[in-house]
């Protein structure tokens, strides 16, 4: 394992920054959010470097550090955190050449536009509910289904026992189902009302 004295800064732009980039905008879902958050990583793993103990690889420590930047953005940003920008009447003609054909054709949809826009939906509401549980069951849920991390791995990183884990997982698909149920996204089961 490496330790803080072996930590190479210097690199962390070159070995990690596209797959940092990657996780936060699949995430985020927006391109200029994505790269604050990166940045903040960086910043945060320069301004941590003498904490790190080692218990993970250097890449597992960013990660771990731009999770946690990502939470607490959605935190903070609840409502803004999805806003799509608006195209000014002026910025339309730039799609098109003077014979009012595509300057680039759109894209052909693989799938349903509907279904995407359910999807983006779903996902505004899941992030937003995450964002609005504990710090520490938000997290041992994102290391366990996000992440795929085991049982053992989380517990090492939050420091709680492995019942605590089960505890704290299970309290997280709960309040997750609750807030998607409130929202409307997810409907009630009919079984756990009766």
């Amino acid at each position: 394992m490496e330790t803080a004295s072996k930590l190479n800064s210097d690199i962390w732009v070159d070995e990690y920054g596209d797959a940092l980039f990657r996780f936060a905008v699949a995430r985020v879902r927006n391109r200029d959010i994505a790269e604050e958050l990166v940045q903040e990583t960086f910043l945060a793993g320069l301004q941590s470097k003498d904490r790190f103990k080692g218990q993970s690889t250097e890449k597992t420590w960013l990660f771990s550090i731009l999770k946690h930047k990502t939470i607490d953005y959605f935190r903070k940003n609840k409502k803004d955190a999805f806003q799509k920008e608006t195209i000014e009447d002026s910025d339309i003609e730039k799609f098109f050449n003077s014979k009012n054909k595509w300057q680039i054709s759109p894209r052909n949809w693989d799938t349903d536009p509907g279904k995407n826009l359910e999807v983006k939906d779903f996902l505004d509401h899941f992030y937003e509910c995450l964002a609005d549980m504990p710090k520490r069951t938000a997290d041992a849920f994102v290391y366990r289904e996000i992440d795929g991390l085991s049982t053992k791995e989380i517990c090492k990183l939050l420091d709680i026992s492995t019942t605590n884990s089960w505890v704290m997982l299970y309290r997280a698909r709960m309040l997750l189902r609750r807030c998607l149920e409130l929202s409307g996204i997810v409907q009630p089961d009919e079984r756990s009302e009766k």
